[in-house]
This record gives C-alpha cells, structure tokens and sequence, in this order.
C-alpha cells in the first residue's frame, strides 16, 4: 500500500540569513528534522560574509566571494525561501508581518538578524550617506564611487570595523584623502599593544584620525564637524559601533540596548519560541562583544535546540569562548593577529586569515551531495527509464510533450454545440454568447518553490496568461489546491497564504477568485480555472500576416533556471530576479495588445519555438526570428551551455518544426517557461509605438522576427 509522505506538524521560521542561521541550513540538510517544515526569511537571496568585506573594499576579492547563496542552502535543506523584511512579531498570534505579503506563522522563530551602522538620526545622512552594514548597499555604492573617480572619504566610528575600510580604501584609493571620525577614544575594545599598532599603520598610511569629536551633518560633498569644521566627502561611511534595528522595540521581548536578552539555551527570556543569535541578541548568561566567531560558535547549539523545541526535548547550554582570535585587514594583504593580549603583523597572517575565510565560505557554497535512495531490488521493467536520469522538473518543465497531448486531443470526437466557438488547440476555449465571447482555460502546477505565496501569486499569473492571450478582460477564477500532508492548523495557514496571494493577483486584474476545490496528495499543487470575457473576436493564434513583426514581452529561460536551482547549479541571485519577473502582471501590456495584435499567445511549456510555431501554424505562415534579439533570463545562458535541461525539453525539441543553426544559446528555444511572456503579431505601423508602450510599462519587452509566406518549416532562426 503507497503511503503519502509524512505529515508536517511543526513550523520553524529563521529571520535572517546571518552566519548562524547559514550554518544551520546545511546541518539541516544533512540531517532534517521529520514533521518539521523550515522557512528562512532574507531580504536577498545572497547573505554576506561580512569578514571578508575589508578585503572587498582592497580589491583583494570580487563581490560574489563575499556571498553565501540562501537559495542554494535552502534547496539542500529542504526549506522554503521567502525574501523579504520582518517588520514585527505578533507573539500571541505566532505569526510574523511581513511588507506586501500574508503573515507568516511560525511555532518556533530564530533572530539573526544582525546589526546596522545606518545613522537616521544624523541630519543629512540618510541622504547623502551610506551605512557599512548592510553589505549589500554599501557594496553597491563603494564600487560606484570608483567608477566615478574616487575622492576623499570620511569614516565616522574609529573601532575596528572603521579602521579596517579606512586602510582597505586607502590601498585602493592611492592618494586621496581619507579620514575617521570617532567621537570617543579610538580602538577602545582591543588589548594595549594591538591598538599601539593599528593607530601606527593608521598614522603610517597616511589616513586622519579625528577623536573626541563628532560629525554634526553630512552634506553631498563634505561633512560638519561638531567644531565647525567642514571637511570635503564624496563618500561618507557609517560605521560607528553595533546598533539594533528598531523595529524589535515593537516586539515585547527583552530587549538590552536593543537586543534581544536570551539565555543560556539561545532562547528570549521573554519567549521560549523565540531564539536569538549573532550580533542581535546580547547573551544575558555571558555577554560577549559583537564578532563573528560567536555566530560559528552558537550554530550546533542553535540547531539542536530548535530540532529539541520543535519535538518536545530538552535544550543544551550555548558556552562562548571566553578569548577569541581578533584578525584585523590592514589594507595590503597584511593582518594583525591579536589574542592573549599579544600581536603579531605580517603578510603570513593575511594569508591565515584568507585561508580560515575561505574554508568558512567553502562550507557553505560547497554542499556535500546526499545520496538518492536506491530503487527496489525488485521492480518492473522500464522504472529507471521512465525515472530519467534526474529527478522531474517542477513548474512547465513537468508538463506532457506537445507529441503526446495533441495525438490524444485529436481523437476526441468533435463536439456540437454551436456555441462553442473554439475548443482544444488554442491557449483557451471560445464560448460565444451574442456580442460577447466568453474565454475559458484552466492550469496547474506542480510546486517549483517552496514558499505557498510566492507559488500561489506565479500560478495565477500563469493561468491568466492563456485570457490575455485571447484579447480578453479575466472576469472569474476557482483556485483548486493540492495540499502536502499536514496538521490542521498548518493547513489553515497554508491555504491562508496561498488564497491571499491569489486573490491578490485576480483582483488586480479585475478578476473575483469565485472559490475552487482543495485536497490532501502527495506535494503541494496549485491550479486556477480562469473566464475572461471579450467583446467581439477573440484574439486566436491564427490571424497573423505577412510582415507582421513579433513582439515578446519578457525574457525565456526560467525552465533552465528552476532546473538548475532543483540540481543545486543556479545562483541565487538570478533565480530571485528571474522570480520576481515571473510574479508581476502582464495584465497591462496585455490590455495594450489585444487592441492591435493580429494574433497573440503565451510562452509557457511547449517553449518559445513551440508556442511560435503553433501561431505560425494557425496563421499559414512562417515565422524568422533573431536568435540575438530574444530576451534571456540572467543565468540561464550559462546553465544551458553547461547542460542544464528541463524534463519536458527532448519533447519541445522532438517537436519543433524549425531551421536554426545549433548553438548553446539555440537550446533556450525549446525551455519551458512558467508566466512566461506574450507573443503578439503586430501589424508594422504599429510596431515601434507599441514596443516603446510595453517596454514604458517596465517590461522587457523585444521584436524578435517577423511572418514571412509558408515554406517547409514554421520556424527559421537566423
């Protein structure tokens, strides 16, 4: 008897993608908890390793090797990815606010957060300067400021982490001034002979060291001084000490300078459901200074005690080391070394700190492979064929081949009532009532990503594509939702998600979601039944004419990038953007369409030469399309070229009717797409007006081709 799989019973939520939570995410993988489903919350889909930063800033590393890949972690341990910010905790409720999306509902959350240097209540700095923490910002606007020639800097905050990026500017800047800012005593926190030594190099290299006084304002191109003085600045640094972001305030927890109080077992000591670790918490049992070796440290204790909270176990003690290793950039590659209240400098301590570095990354970038469990010693003939040689693609990429669907749809038996104006063939029937034809399609996928809301919102962008594609105005939706096993509170805040963000989306396209069906299988599936309704005719795949230019809206290639995710290939950062792609409407390029466009379909599962040469088909024609001109996702180049496909590719392949020159680039063709772009045929007069709208609308849209008269194939590429 086939049994579904286990149960989900428990919620574990991370906030944050700090060093601590990384590190859990691959223990997790290794060894998960079962009954548990894990959530990592991120405003991106990277996390920086901030160690690494100063060396960033010297040129001494690009951006990408300061970057632990969430995306890739969560896929390998097994846990859904949500980026975006938590502005607060409902801890009566358990469930956690989130901007523009449903709350999420945690049994157990962990804070790892970290910390920021951002300065909102220093007149003129959130305008015109930029905090060293976050990374991401500040990566972004260091590399502008050399692109733009440099200039004099100011540092404000004279601890370690401001010395560092003034010595690391200063190896990359040369000449140009560079100053700190510290409106106490410099270095406080570090032993006599270290400080003796840092304030030497500082003097050394030539960087100003201002103490005991405090910048007033920052301007665009200077900053005031509390003594009057204004100083010059194209580049203003904040990186004055650890500050908590404000919105825990708002949490009721206890809070210590602003961080979160836990005890010995990492827990608040406000909540036992909430945990917290990194420079976010203040550990009340023994506290430490903010450094990163705590975070590496806390990471076995923290993912025991959220498996022991999560299953009803007992909690272990987290015991920081009392004296730890301080390694301090100094620019060049060179580094001090400090413990014991000893130093020592040198070239040689650079390249220890390089090497403990790229071991921490290497850990978490360098997933160990999990081996698939065997097949049945005894089984019938064929499993491991039709098994394939990897796991099925989720999204289009697990769709049945175009060959085998249409040799079945041609054998049904031709239906009789007149009004039914179009039935299977196009990307929607065509039921006519009087002036009015009403659109009918419906859809479903299986999941490809594990947050229920963002799925949800990309379902039913998919499933409106085939109205917009017939010309017509959504008018009705029915949600029908497949459910993992799960305990009953979970399925409420599951389908709680999921219909929020559907609703969401149908009502921005004028659309009631109407209700729908729901069930209990095997894995997470969602699909939408969708009604449109257009006056007149219907826009159909036939009706395009000689010289009628293609239009496509939005890049190909999100089939290669979700089967590279599957594998663990794809980087996070392309996934997130090619998702955020296929979250957002179409639906105002699809109005603009339906009014001009000859003929129209959407890009989904059969591929961008499938979908065309069905048009093409209908229409009598051929289409000639630029391979250089068709719009690729970021990532999907590099993945296709190293051999990444998705399962119904041989399919889409098998089944085009194309010339083309083969090339790495050629095989995005027959990639199936999920939300994938419009396809219009617009007549030449209107071309260039309606591709300046689409585009002005903020979509990446192209003229790929154009229809010629018939020949032997319904697709050329040139």
């Amino acid at each position: 008897m086939h049994a579904l799989p286990l149960p989900l019973t428990k919620e574990i939520v991370l906030i944050g993608g700090g060093h601590t939570h990384a590190l859990l995410l691959r223990s997790w993988g290794m060894n998960p908890l079962p009954g548990a489903r894990l959530t990592v919350i991120n405003p991106c889909a990277t996390a920086p390793y901030t160690g690494m930063l100063p060396g960033f800033v010297a040129g001494h590393y690009p951006r990408d090797a300061l970057e632990i890949d969430l995306v890739r972690l969560a896929r390998f341990a097994g846990a859904r990815i949500i980026f975006g910010h938590v502005t607060g905790i409902d801890r009566t409720e358990r469930a956690l606010s989130l901007k523009c999306r449903a709350p999420v509902a945690y049994d157990v959350a962990s804070l790892d957060i970290g910390i920021t240097s951002d300065m909102p209540e220093l007149p003129g700095f959130l305008e015109h300067g930029i905090a060293a923490k976050p990374l991401g910002p500040f990566a972004t606007r260091w590399t502008r400021h050399l692109e733009q020639g440099g200039g004099p800097v100011t540092v404000i905050g004279g601890g370690v982490a401001g010395t560092e990026l003034a010595m690391a500017m200063r190896h990359v800047l040369g000449s140009d001034e560079i100053r700190v800012v510290e409106a106490d005593v410099p270095l406080a926190g570090i032993a006599r002979p270290s400080r003796a030594k840092l304030l030497a190099e500082l003097s050394r290299q030539g960087i100003e060291l201002i103490q005991n006084n405090r910048v007033s304002q920052v301007l665009p191109d200077a900053v005031v001084l509390d003594d009057g003085r204004e100083l010059p600045a194209k580049l203003t640094v904040g990186a004055a000490g650890a500050r908590p972001f404000p919105w825990l305030e708002k949490t009721g927890l206890d809070l210590k300078d602003g961080f979160v109080t836990v005890g010995a077992t990492l827990q608040s000591t406000k909540d036992s459901a909430i945990f917290a670790v990194g420079d976010c918490a203040h550990l009340q049992h023994a506290p430490r200074p903010k450094a990163g070796v705590f975070a590496v440290r806390a990471a076995p204790v923290l993912t025991a005690n959220l498996r022991a909270a999560a299953s009803g176990m007992e909690l272990s003690a987290f015991r920081p080391q009392s004296r730890y290793l301080k390694l301090v950039s100094l620019g060049r590659k060179s580094a001090l070394a400090d413990k014991w209240g000893l130093r020592v400098t040198g070239d040689w301590v650079w390249r220890w700190k390089d090497r403990i570095d790229g071991a921490f990354m290497d850990k978490l970038n360098t997933l160990p492979e999990m081996k698939a469990p065997d097949l049945p010693g005894m089984r019938a003939e064929g499993m491991a064929l039709a098994l394939g040689p990897k796991p099925l693609c989720t999204g289009c990429g697990s769709k049945i081949g175009s060959g085998v669907l249409d040799s079945v749809l041609a054998e049904l038996p031709e239906h009789s009532r007149a009004d039914v104006e179009l039935g299977p063939g196009d990307d929607a029937a065509i039921l006519g009532t009087g002036e009015l034809r009403q659109v009918v399609t419906t859809d479903h996928l299986r999941a490809f990503w594990n947050d229920p809301w963002l799925f949800a919102r990309i379902s039913a962008l998919h499933a409106l594509g085939d109205v917009w594609a017939m010309g017509a105005e959504p008018q009705a939706a029915l949600a029908q939702v497949t459910l993992p096993p799960m305990a009953e509170d979970l399925q409420r805040s599951w389908l709680f998600e999921i219909m929020h963000a559907a609703s969401e989306v149908f009502q921005g396209a004028g659309a009631a979601l109407a209700g729908g069906h729901s069930t209990i299988g095997a894995e997470l599936v969602i699909g939408f039944t969708v009604t449109g309704l257009a006056r007149g005719k219907a826009t159909t795949l036939a009706g395009a004419q000689v010289g009628h230019a293609l239009l496509l809206t939005r890049p190909i290639g999100s089939g290669t990038l979700l089967a590279g995710e599957m594998a663990g290939d794809a980087n996070g950062d392309d996934v997130a953007a090619a998702l955020r792609t296929m979250a957002t409407s179409q639906g105002d390029a699809a109005r603009l369409l339906a009014g001009c466009a000859s003929a129209m379909t959407d890009v989904t599962g059969f591929g961008l030469a499938g979908h065309l040469g069905r048009m093409a088909e209908a229409s009598g024609l051929t289409a000639r399309i630029t391979l250089e001109e068709i719009p690729i996702y970021d990532g999907a180049d590099a993945l296709c070229a190293a051999g990444t496909r998705s399962s119904i590719w041989p399919a889409n392949r098998a089944a085009a009717s194309i010339d083309l020159r083969e090339s790495g680039r050629s095989d995005l063709l027959f990639d199936p797409q999920t939300a994938g772009g419009l396809l219009a045929a617009l007549p030449p007069e209107d071309t260039n007006a309606v591709l300046r709208a689409v585009r002005d609308m903020g979509h990446d849209a192209r003229i790929i081709g154009t229809f010629g008269s018939r020949s032997a194939v319904t697709v050329r590429v040139d």
